[in-house]
């Protein structure tokens, strides 16, 4: 087969790392891999993986990106792709609209995949109308089903995103090296208990109230250090400082620390011994926190959307209700008190997301396109 992916930039983020482990897999598995996206830090890892990247400016939310849609109907028509799959909506739109304008005959097949909880309205309604509809959750396909009721809940399919194992092993250490240069660049957790936040700092992932957690345990006498990994947007520099000051009028300041962006998120689990998942908004599916507990790592999670049906199946004693510090501060206290731990990710690995995926794929495809 040869497949086309769609999607605005290949920078960090869900969406981009699934594309290029898709890819991978792809090729892996004898297939021509293709992704159109405006590029980005993840173009290179991409074509070493063996996989073509076609640059052209589908990114952008203006008028101007109309003159895409002739570009892309060109090249489909050029490369006949057997597939086309569209993860995110305004590149979505422009290739729908290029596909749509091909004599049906000649299309190739469609599918989208809702990789989140849109705002509801036309715009969005675009992610529903593929040939087949991959939802990264059962929260996903509810929202589908319920705010797109024309959208036939047969072509829907669940796929969890995965995360593999052997990059994530239970028990990880990181290297010496790293260790070296960890605890040189951070003295302030020598003999504290580090808790890690990741998320892009924004006010609906919950640093907030991972602050006022901090601030309760230290009061509670608990030799705890905060960790909060990732940075804002920057427009929005503004709330880092408001984090800032609340960690002061707390008095945690000295028990807190901005890591900022972490190319090495996965190490920072490693040495973390809690890990939290605090988002008010419920998470589509919520990567991160399954691959903490990939590592064996307990994870604090508001119970709601996709984390909340992975620690349902994983670890369910981490789940607290939405926005409620004392039940995260009872769950957390317990957790440390019982060093409890996870013991892997279940069904939620890369190969059963791959291999589904492909499944969704070769559903769609005429018999004699199936590869």
């Amino acid at each position: 087969m040869k497949i086309i992916q769609i999607l605005p930039e290949l920078n960090a983020g869900g969406v981009e790392r699934g594309t290029l482990e898709l890819a991978e897999y792809l090729v892996s598995q004898g297939h021509d891999s293709l992704v159109v996206s405006n590029g980005g830090r993840l173009a290179e890892a991409l074509e070493k993986a063996g996989s073509r990247h076609i640059q052209l400016p589908i990114h952008r939310k203006a008028l101007a990106s109309l003159a895409q849609i002739p570009r892309l109907r060109a090249l489909f028509l050029h490369e006949q792709p057997d597939l086309i799959h569209l993860r995110s909506r305004l590149p979505a739109w422009l290739a729908w609209l290029a596909w749509k304008s091909i004599p049906s005959a000649r299309r190739p097949r469609l599918v989208t995949t809702v990789h989140g909880f849109y705002s509801v309205n036309a715009y969005s309604a675009v992610m529903t109308r593929g040939e087949a509809v991959i939802a990264v959750s059962e929260s996903v396909r509810d929202y589908i089903l319920r705010h797109y009721p024309k959208t036939a809940p047969a072509k829907i399919t669940v796929i969890h995103r995965g995360v593999d194992p052997a990059a994530y092993p239970v028990g990880l250490r990181p290297s010496a090296e790293w260790l070296a240069a960890w605890k040189s660049a951070h003295p302030q957790l020598e003999g504290r208990i580090p808790l890690l936040l990741p998320g892009r700092l924004t006010r609906w992932k919950g640093q907030e109230d991972f602050i006022r957690l901090i601030a309760r345990l230290i009061d509670a006498g608990r030799p705890v250090h905060g960790l909060i990994a990732g940075e804002p947007h920057p427009k929005k520099l503004a709330f880092l400082d408001e984090l800032k000051q609340l960690a002061e009028t707390l008095g945690v300041t000295r028990h807190l620390t901005f890591l900022g962006h972490r190319s090495d998120l996965r190490e920072v689990m490693a040495v973390s011994s809690l890990v939290f998942s605090f988002s008010t908004d419920p998470e589509a599916f919520g990567r991160v926190s399954l691959e903490a507990m990939a590592l064996g790592k307990p994870v604090v999670a508001y119970n709601h959307g996709g984390v909340a049906e992975q620690l349902k199946v994983l670890f369910p004693q981490g789940l607290v209700p939405v926005g409620d510090v004392d039940a995260a501060l009872a769950a957390a206290t317990h957790i440390l008190d019982h060093a409890e731990s996870t013991a892997g990710i279940g069904p939620f690995t890369l190969t059963q997301m791959l291999e589904s995926t492909l499944s969704v794929y070769q559903s769609i495809l005429p018999t004699s396109r199936k590869g």
